[in-house]
């Protein structure tokens, strides 16, 4: 039987992150991602969450346009805001920016309970139709401004956000379980930084910035 090519590309992908992650250890404070994230990595079909014409460059390392000014976030970014949110089996996790639906398909691949959260109408549709077609089960979607959470659900084990908001949206730390954990890029264009977000069980935050990186600005609706 003739091998998918795209199961070589998606096993070099996780070769190429794993090396990122070991030339990265001094700003991640270790030399290699969690095994159930690069596992997972290695299974969820990236190149089915992308627009058709960009599938043969799906597995390379790099962000690519989903059109609507958004793009895919490059494969090393989530695998480390995977890694960083440690996920655990049953986690409620709250993803912001469902894009077409790839991050969150990795999430559930993991185990958890996903609420994910689109503002583009076009690009809810699509990743919901992405999901379905991949038959990957444990999310459910909203059409909505991601900065007011999805208080339905709350409080959540876990906030991933895929979009950068110059401020933390003050609705979401509301929405984060006291123990809980919120990936998050922030800052100015310019100056933008992946931050963990702790919430003790006093309800204290602890914020640790992870390393500079550029994303879409998080859209909200005025």
């Amino acid at each position: 039987m003739t091998q998918d090519p795209f199961d070589a590309l998606r096993e070099q992908m996780v070769q190429v992150i794993a090396i990122y992650a070991h030339y990265s250890s001094e700003k991640l404070g270790k030399d290699a991602f969690d095994e159930r994230v690069m596992e997972v990595l290695g299974e969820v079909f990236r190149h089915e969450f992308v627009p058709l014409e960009l599938r043969a460059y799906a597995y390379a390392d790099g962000p690519l346009p989903i059109g609507y000014e958004k793009t895919i976030s490059q494969p090393f970014m989530v695998a480390l805001m995977t890694d960083l949110a440690e996920i655990e089996d049953g986690m409620r996790v709250l993803e912001v920016g469902t894009g077409l639906g790839y991050h969150a398909a990795v999430l559930a691949a993991l185990g958890a309970q996903v609420y994910s959260i689109e503002i583009i109408d076009e690009l809810a549709v699509l990743a919901e139709k992405n999901i379905k077609h991949q038959m990957v089960t444990g999310i459910e979607f909203r059409i909505g401004d991601g900065s007011h959470g999805w208080v339905e659900h709350a409080p959540y084990d876990r906030i991933m956000v895929s979009a950068a908001p110059e401020l933390i949206p003050p609705l979401l730390i509301d929405q984060l379980k006291p123990g809980g954990r919120m990936v998050v890029p922030a800052g100015m264009a310019d100056a933008q930084q992946l931050m963990v977000i702790d919430k003790d069980e006093t309800k204290r935050l602890k914020t640790r910035e992870v390393m500079p990186v550029r994303f879409s600005p998080l859209e909200t609706v005025n």
